[in-house]
């Protein structure tokens, strides 16, 4: 541990994704407000995967020097010179800033279970089923969550395409299985750009999601905890545009609008929220997540949209946004994960591993 009893926090951002963008500005919030309490060691992984240890006051887009962490809880998470092995930084915890493939689907967190070390946010499982929105989505099911009607799409099908199309009717939304911030999503208006839209989305994933569009409003929660999570007041994102695509989410030019809290009668309000619990603990998720949800303007039934292990964290993200209005500023929000973090590896340390 560094000098004052202040953690020594390795910030992993970048990665080979395609939402590598989106976590190169998540990740300058997260170190803005973590240096306040703690020493942060920024990581980029960079678009082919490679390690670059930073000594910036914030997050760069390039360069560092290039390290590695040995899979091996003997080394106790030291960070090592690729050039020659030699350590160069211990870190007390690792704090995963990463979108999407690669640091959001169980990979990463594999790395940090094999190498014994504490980290923040979901396990293996969580952030891979997290990730898999068709795993993900069985496992709502399979817990009774309400969700829209989908089909499952592993690769071109005309067969599956035409069995989906009178199922689910016009208009659909396509969007790649394993990815977020709305990249590669579709919606489909015409039976004839079907095709098109499954084109684009199997681009990033070799299967794809073909949902039933639902006239809704927008609504989110943040949840925080590991064996007792609780969830944040809502809030409704009300897009600048015809759904809640990338641009809408991080383009400056967005007009999109955060309503926080959303206006809701308390009895919706405190379903939202349940609701959120019961899919963040429906996929055994722990540290953090934000829940997305549909409530329909005809009838107004809530259905779970997805959840997301590590969601987007910059300023103006709806994650801490929501904490914020729930009386959890920024940085001890930040704080609390990475608290977090350390109690469930603690708490893990105590399994018997052996016979």
């Amino acid at each position: 541990m560094s000098t004052e009893g202040r953690l020594r926090v390795a910030l992993l951002f970048g990665g080979r994704s395609g939402e590598h963008e989106v976590s190169l500005r998540s990740a300058a919030s997260v170190m803005c407000a973590l240096r306040q309490i703690h020493d942060v060691l920024p990581i980029l992984i960079d678009r082919n995967g490679a390690w670059l240890l930073q000594d910036g006051e914030a997050p760069a887009a390039s360069g560092g020097t290039p390290v590695f962490l040995i899979p091996e809880p003997a080394d106790k998470g030291r960070l090592r010179r690729t050039a020659d092995a030699s350590m160069v930084a211990a870190p007390d915890v690792y704090f995963p800033v990463l979108h999407g493939p690669y640091g959001e689907d169980g990979t990463i967190q594999g790395l940090f279970e094999l190498a014994g070390v504490p980290y923040v946010g979901a396990g293996v499982a969580a952030s891979a089923v997290g990730m898999d929105k068709e795993l993900m989505k069985a496992l709502f099911a399979a817990h009774g969550l309400p969700q829209a009607p989908y089909r499952i799409l592993h690769g071109r099908d005309r067969a599956a395409e035409v069995e989906a199309l009178g199922s689910l009717g016009l208009p659909l939304f396509v969007k790649p299985a394993n990815l977020g911030s709305s990249v590669a999503v579709t919606k489909v208006k015409r039976a004839d750009a079907l095709g098109a839209a499954l084109d684009a989305a199997l681009q990033y994933d070799i299967k794809a999601i073909v949902e039933k569009a639902v006239v809704a409003r927008e609504l989110e929660v943040s949840v925080l905890g590991n064996e007792s999570p609780e969830a944040s007041r809502p809030g409704e994102i009300v897009p600048d545009r015809e759904f809640y695509d990338y641009d809408s989410k991080y383009s400056e030019a967005s007009r999109t609008q955060l309503l926080l809290p959303a206006e809701l009668p308390p009895a919706v309000e405190a379903e939202v929220r349940a609701l959120g619990v019961a899919a963040f603990r429906a996929i055994d998720a722990c540290g953090y997540a934000r829940v997305d949800f549909f409530l329909e303007r005809d009838g107004a039934r809530l259905l779970v949209n997805e959840i997301n292990t590590i969601p987007g964290f910059t300023s103006i993200s709806m994650f801490p946004k929501l904490w914020e209005i729930s009386g959890l500023p920024y940085a001890l929000l930040v704080g609390r994960l990475v608290q977090l973090g350390l109690e469930r590896h603690a708490a893990r340390g105590q399994l018997r591993t052996g016979r």
